[in-house]
């Protein structure tokens, strides 16, 4: 127990010494500095520079960029690797409703490297502005028909300052003879609008697509449900993310985060307002009978309320039997004025009014039972019935809930096609944001899965392999987390200690039996064999006593044996000897009888 103790004693003290050296070095550590610096300024140097020389850590791996290249026939692709805007047209429009002071399209977009770039070269569409409305769009390499080809749309968004309420948004603009990018706005016609979007607490993943109503060719805007995925992640950890949307010629489609599947459903089936309305509907013209009754229940018109009934005893009386405690202050208010209060210097009687000292406790009551009039408690008034109500009852003449009746839809369609959209010529990106600095990436509208995955690769793959190459590693980011958290080191010692420990402890900890050999030749017990000495010589003697008890009881058993076997002896014995002495008279008896003295005489 004294080693366990021990060893619990130093890991403890270990890790308080971590802490209070960490914290000792910090605050000594300008002095030192100073110190050192005044005495050993160039020797320092000296030192620093072979340390850099030996001991500094190898640079980590670089990734290589190199901007994407389509694999295969895509609509539009865009890494803005050339450093220019060339083919993007920024909107001069205005919004409609809206001040002249913030109506304007005037938020800046540039072409940047990231702040915090681990791929020298690799530049995006940045936009740079905040709380300004921005709005650019380019025109497809052709446009894009919705008929037997599966349409992908996917780009890379990073949050370089995080995101505190905007979008990240793209729109897929509809082909049309007003579409007219110069112009481009928020009620520019759009076929399908993608991406993540953020305000509060409200993180959001948009798909949204414009369905054309065939009986009135009317447009309305169909929502995705929402993914059950977290998608706070993807706001807040300042990485690149690649979002991917898929819709396929049989109305299904396939949301991913970085080529994970977060979203997915059918157009038919999992989109609000669902894009086929309903065969019937509520007849607008119908209306409740005037005699219709809803009520399940109705109050007993037969009850009677009964004579006792009391409706104006009070629900709560005055306890009679409660009797005042003692030491109770009936005269002692229960609070009184502030003696240390004093009137401000400022305080004006004509503006504030007559001056008056903050109340507080009174401190004579802390120690009595209470203070003021005494007052007996209230309890439940045992009589206390309320106001007398009749009981429900079922009602006879119940119809159930009204509901006005079913008419067929005279707006019913059924489109099983919801797929084929209206074509798509342009992509844009229409924005509000209170944050600056989003950046986007490698654009590529295309209808081959695969190359899409190659682009990804291109482009989305390097940056994680780049951040993947600068990331310190496992041990790296503990040594860091403990720098700034120096408790982490106690839990540092006591996760690698802790289990050395517990094995010592349940390994090396179990009870020797020592050899004799190993007893010394003294009559004295060893201190650590006493108690198993003990119970051994115990169990010896009420062995011994078992043992005897036994041989007693075998001895008895015997002896009775004997003692049997004895007593049938001696009794044929004297049987034996009974025999031989009737033996004996009857042989004395027939030698008398021949005697010749016993014969009678013979006549003549």
């Amino acid at each position: 127990m004294e080693l366990k103790w021990l060893l619990c004693v130093t890991l403890l003290a270990l890790g308080i010494l971590a802490v209070q050296a960490h914290d000792m070095d910090e605050d000594n550590d300008a002095d030192d500095v100073v110190d050192i610096e005044d005495d050993l300024d160039d020797g320092i140097e000296e030192v620093e520079e072979s340390k850099s020389e030996t001991s500094s850590p190898p640079p980590a791996p670089k990734v290589a960029y190199k901007a994407p290249v389509p694999t295969g026939e895509v609509y539009f692709a865009e890494s803005f690797d050339k450093g220019t805007l060339d083919g993007w047209i920024l909107s001069r429009a205005k919004k409609d409703d809206t001040d002249d002071e913030i109506a304007k399209y005037d938020g800046k977009w540039e072409v940047q490297e990231m702040k915090e770039t681990k791929l020298p070269g690799d530049k995006g569409l940045v936009m740079v502005t905040r709380a300004k409305h921005h709005a650019i769009s380019s025109k497809l390499y052709k446009p894009f028909v919705f008929d037997t080809k599966p349409l992908i749309i996917q780009y890379e968004v990073n949050f370089q300052n995080g995101i505190e309420c905007g979008g990240a948004y793209v729109k897929l603009l509809s082909k049309t003879p007003e579409l007219n990018l110069d112009q481009f706005h928020d009620k520019t016609p759009y076929t399908i609008m993608f991406g993540p979007d953020k305000c509060g607490e409200d993180y959001k993943l948009h798909f949204i697509f414009r369905h054309k109503n065939p009986k009135t060719g009317k447009y309305e805007e169909k929502h995705a449900k929402r993914p059950d995925a977290d998608l706070k992640t993807y706001f807040t950890d300042k990485k690149t993310h690649l979002y991917t949307l898929v819709l396929n010629p049989d109305n299904s489609f396939e949301i991913l985060v970085d080529q994970t599947v977060v979203n997915s459903g059918n157009l038919l089936n999992d989109m609000s307002p669902p894009v086929n309305p309903p065969r019937e509907i509520e007849d607008p013209n119908d209306q409740k009978p005037e005699d219709w009754d809803e009520r399940p229940k109705i109050p007993d018109p037969d009850a009677v309320k009964p004579d006792d009934w009391d409706e104006d005893a009070p629900a709560k009386i005055a306890d009679e039997n409660a009797v005042k405690p003692e030491g109770w202050l009936d005269d002692e208010p229960e609070y009184v004025a502030d003696p240390d209060a004093e009137k401000p210097e400022d305080w004006d009687e004509d503006m504030d009014g007559e001056w008056e000292a903050p109340q507080i406790a009174n401190p004579k009551c802390e120690t009595a039972p209470g203070c003021g009039t005494w007052q007996r408690p209230m309890i439940d008034n045992p009589n206390y019935k309320g106001k007398w109500k009749p009981p429900m009852i079922d009602n006879v003449n119940y119809q159930g809930i009204w509901k006005p009746r079913k008419i067929p839809n005279p707006d019913f369609f059924e489109d099983l096609e919801p797929f084929k959209m209206t074509p798509v010529s342009a992509v844009g990106l229409e924005l509000w944001s209170m944050t600056s600095d989003i950046f986007f990436d490698n654009f590529i509208i295309c209808n081959d899965r695969p190359v899409a995955d190659d682009w990804a690769s291109d482009g989305w793959g390097l940056k994680k392999a780049a951040d993947g190459a600068a990331e310190p590693g496992v041990v790296g980011q503990m040594m860091a987390a403990a720098e700034e958290r120096p408790w982490l080191w106690v839990v540092y010692i006591l996760t690698v200690a802790l289990p050395v420990f517990l094995v010592i402890l349940f390994c090396c900890s179990g009870k020797k039996q020592p050899s004799p050999a190993e007893y010394k030749k003294t009559d004295a017990p060893q201190p650590d064999v006493v108690d198993d000495e003990k119970e051994e010589e115990k169990d010896k003697g009420e062995k011994e006593e078992e043992e005897e008890e036994e041989d007693a009881n075998e001895e008895k058993l015997e002896k009775q044996k004997n003692d049997a076997d004895l007593g049938s002896a001696s009794q044929e014995e004297e049987e034996e000897e009974e025999e031989e002495d009737r033996k004996h008279a009857s042989e004395e008896e027939e030698t008398v009888n021949r005697s010749p003295r016993n014969r009678k005489p013979r006549k003549d």
